[in-house]
């Protein structure tokens, strides 16, 4: 386990939920889906046996809590709610996504890691596709806002290509074939302003 995995002493304040779903994520991205189980769980996170059981049940409801738990951090992470307002212009907006993207890639790789395994999972199971589709909807929504208020005219077009831009990026550097190289803080503002400026002009 990774040296800033929580544990149940680990962060003031967390709730078992939270422990146990936090825990859940770092074990899907050390060992991958085969690695998460209930019995896993509690013994990573130092839990008395059966402490992830009476938190989620069924593997169901384990899944559906590192999902949430996973928007949840991501969305802290991202902090959409940074990015300047688009009376900055195409540069102000360009520079709040890569700060988001470069923080993701440099310091929480295996938050990328944990989602790519759940969304591969979702695709078998169609509860849980639900349920993922529903915790995304709220940043494709944040994204819309953001493209709207930058001028786009035709805002789920645009947002779906800035995201298959952002999450092509991620997962080439994070497990693809560009894994050993992260593109530095300019780089990534570079590619977002050319990017930008082709879907909204300027």
């Amino acid at each position: 386990m990774s040296p800033d995995h929580p544990t149940a002493s680990g962060i003031p304040g967390t709730s078992r939920a939270g422990l146990v779903a936090d825990t859940a994520l770092a074990l899907l991205a050390e060992r991958g889906m085969r690695g998460l189980t209930h019995r896993a769980v509690d013994e990573a996170a130092g839990l008395p046996p059966g402490s992830t059981s009476n938190v989620a049940r069924t593997r169901q409801a384990l899944l559906e809590l590192a999902v949430r738990r996973h928007a949840e951090r991501e969305a802290r992470l991202l902090a959409l709610e940074e990015v300047p307002e688009p009376g900055g212009g195409l540069d102000a907006l360009a520079d709040g996504l890569a700060l988001a993207v470069h923080r993701t890639l440099t310091h929480h790789r295996e938050l990328l890691i944990a989602r790519y395994e759940l969304a591969l999972e979702a695709t078998r199971r169609p509860g849980l596709r639900a349920f993922y589709d529903r915790t995304g909807a709220v940043f494709k929504e944040q994204l819309t806002t953001l493209l709207t208020a930058a001028g786009s005219r035709d805002p789920a077009r645009h947002v779906l290509s800035l995201v298959a831009w952002a999450d092509g990026l991620m997962f080439s550097c994070a497990a693809g074939s560009f894994s050993t190289h992260t593109p530095d803080l300019e780089e990534i503002r570079t590619g977002l302003r050319e990017l930008l400026g082709g879907l909204l002009g300027g």
